[in-house]
């Protein structure tokens, strides 16, 4: 029979080739797991791993069964004396030591104690031989059985550990960094898992402080994951939010590079309020801290406040009238008189210093000045402009931050947004521009994403496949403002707490029963009124409504909101001095609108919220790595 020489084994050859990481020559589990086969194709294949223990138990070997003690039969030891020409054994002891029925006869009547002269025989004391000491027991082999996962994928890799490799202790709690080398094989019993890795080495060992680890086997709460965000990516269901997460930033970048925007890097402090209206947070530097202080303590002099002494000089003022009005004796008032006096004349002297000291503050230009408050940014849409005027099509990806304190599941204090600006483009443009992007990133994780979205429709919303498949395939339904207000007005199963009137911003229990209860899909609302949009939306013809509009999608609300910028400077001017925004902090955006402008529209895509409504989770805690909200930033 020929031989077929190894590299033209067809079997061999058909092998799928195993790659390592690049950068740190481990094989990921996603390489192993995440195909068709399940990783048979591999078996046989060494490779080098690394994970964390998900589940693990170990499974005892049996001990082998005791060796026999070493016994000499009490006829050999006759026998053995015999040999050695031992001249005490007698006839009878011969009889005895080899036939044991005679033995057992002759002492039944009294014959062992005669020897051959019928005289009382030496009755052999034989000592017995010494134990010999009892050999250590062999330990207990065992074989630790690890479920491991290194985040690359929502399969896990059941890892073979002997107890002559590594000790099973260190290896089984929850949680343990293990990195070991071995060969993958089939499993002798094929179940859950179709390969197994049989470790022969084990390189690194993170152990577990068990007392302290908040994750264990059994599924924790996302409620309570929350308080550890250090530990929660480990567990299954977050990591595969993220993994989702990173495929819709992905898409993002895709998405806009393919139609020939330039993403462009906005700053997150700044002195502008885009929205007009946000609740922002202030940045306070040292500076600024240090002149408050300075403020703080103008009132102050040597430790003494003159708050303070005002109120002693008022307290000792009424003791004075007190006095007058009763027959104390004159002594008495006459110190009280002396007292108040030295108290007036400290809180003249004080007056005095804080006069000065206000003064000095404004010669050199140290109180406070409001100009120079920083915050940090509600919207980047009114800077990206000013980029729309010279490079086209531009997008930005970054934090945005709202200090509100409200404890809303739909909003976090620091949450990521896609923001988009179109030169010489209309609301219809940006409506339609959303619209595909919005699609477009849907599309994406259903292609990408299979195994997650598999476990997304296990463990979260079972009907995941079919709500994303219905939304991208087809169109939003198209609604004006007034349209809405009339739907919902016509409403008679439902009392809403909001009354409708003209000018009001449409709450979340509006849109809510309007996409969820009514059109049961993705909503697009537009012309909005003025009051309800921020000041840079372009008003429309009928000095009422503004081109602006909101996508509002099932189960999470308004996930994308855009408009048509205002081009038109006298409008501009009117709109801010209508809010009575501060008009030294929006001059550069004026200036803009003065030199050059051009029709721009956009949008705002809430990234944290379009994560949520992918993965079909309620609360947007749950799909932010870090989440910040008011009071909880505690790392």
């Amino acid at each position: 029979m020929a031989i077929i020489p190894r590299q033209q084994d067809p079997q061999l050859q058909s092998q799928p080739s195993l790659l390592p990481f690049k950068y740190s020559h481990r094989v990921l589990l996603k390489t192993l797991l995440d195909r068709q086969d399940g990783g048979r194709g591999f078996a046989g294949q060494r490779v080098l791993v690394g994970g964390w223990v998900k589940t693990s138990k170990e499974v005892k070997k049996p001990l082998p069964p005791p060796a026999p003690a070493a016994s000499v039969p009490h006829e050999e030891r006759f026998i053995d004396r015999e040999k050695k020409g031992d001249k005490d054994i007698s006839c009878v002891e011969m009889l005895q030591s080899r036939i044991p029925l005679i033995r057992s006869i002759w002492e039944v009547f009294g014959g062992g104690g005669y020897g051959r002269s019928h005289a009382p025989s030496r009755k052999r004391i034989e000592s017995a031989p010494p134990k010999p000491a009892t050999p250590p027991s062999p330990p207990q082999l065992s074989t630790a059985y690890l479920l491991i996962t290194d985040g690359s994928c929502v399969a896990s890799l059941q890892v073979v550990v002997e107890s002559s490799v590594a000790q099973p202790s260190n290896l089984l709690p929850t949680g343990t960094c293990i990195l070991v080398e071995g060969q993958i094989e089939r499993p002798a019993t094929e179940g859950k898992h179709v390969i197994e890795l049989k470790a022969d080495k084990v390189l690194h060992i993170g152990t577990v402080d068990v007392d302290k680890y908040p994750l264990s086997k059994k599924r924790v709460p996302l409620e309570m994951l929350r308080d550890f965000p250090q530990f929660r990516p480990r567990t299954t269901t977050v990591a595969t939010v993220m993994r989702i997460r990173n495929a819709l930033s992905f898409a993002t970048h895709s998405f806009f590079n393919g139609q020939g925007f330039l993403d462009v890097h906005l700053p997150i402090i700044t002195t502008t309020d885009c929205e007009g209206f946000g609740k922002l947070f202030q940045v306070a530097g040292l500076e600024q801290k240090a002149d408050k202080q300075k403020l703080s303590t103008i009132h102050e002099t040597d430790g003494v406040s003159l708050d303070i002494v005002k109120a002693a000089a008022k307290e000792k003022s009424n003791i004075v009238e007190t006095l007058k009005r009763t027959e104390s004796n004159r002594e008495a008032l006459a110190a009280a008189v002396q007292d108040l006096r030295k108290t007036n004349e400290l809180v003249s002297q004080l007056e005095a210093i804080e006069k000065k000291n206000l003064k000095s503050l404004s010669s050199k230009d140290e109180v406070v000045d409001a100009s120079r408050d920083l915050f940090l940014t509600v919207s980047g849409r009114l800077h990206l402009e000013s980029y729309a005027c010279a490079l086209g099509n531009v997008y930005s990806f970054g934090p945005r931050f709202q200090a509100d304190k409200t404890d809303s599941a739909k909003h976090a204090s620091e949450m990521w947004m896609v923001e988009v600006e179109m030169a010489f483009s209309q609301l219809r443009d940006a409506m339609n521009c959303a619209s595909d992007y919005f699609n477009h990133l849907i599309m994406y994780v259903l292609e990408t994403c299979h195994e997650d979205m598999k476990f997304i429709a296990k463990r979260i919303d079972n009907a995941c496949f079919t709500r994303l498949q219905q939304t991208a395939s087809g169109f939003p339904e198209m609604l004006s403002y007034n349209e809405v207000i009339d739907i919902l007005r016509k409403v008679e199963d439902k009392k809403f707490e909001t009354n409708f009137k003209s000018g009001v911003a449409l709450t979340a229990e509006h849109l809510s029963y309007l996409v969820d209860t009514i059109y049961k899909k993705p909503v697009m609302i537009y012309d909005y009124p003025k009051e309800a949009k921020p000041f840079y939306c372009r008003l429309n013809d009928n000095g009422r409504t503004v081109a602006a509009f909101d996508l509002v999608v099932p189960k999470v609300g308004t996930i994308i909101s855009g408009s048509q910028n205002e081009e038109r400077i006298n409008i501009i001017n009117s709109r801010i001095n209508e809010l009575a925004l501060p008009r030294e902090k929006y001059e550069w955006y004026l200036d803009l609108h003065r030199n050059g402008t051009a029709k721009n529209a956009g949008f705002t895509l809430r990234f944290d919220l379009m994560v949520l409504f992918i993965t079909g989770l309620t609360n947007v805690r749950d799909v932010i790595p870090f989440p910040r909200s008011y009071g909880k930033a505690n790392n």
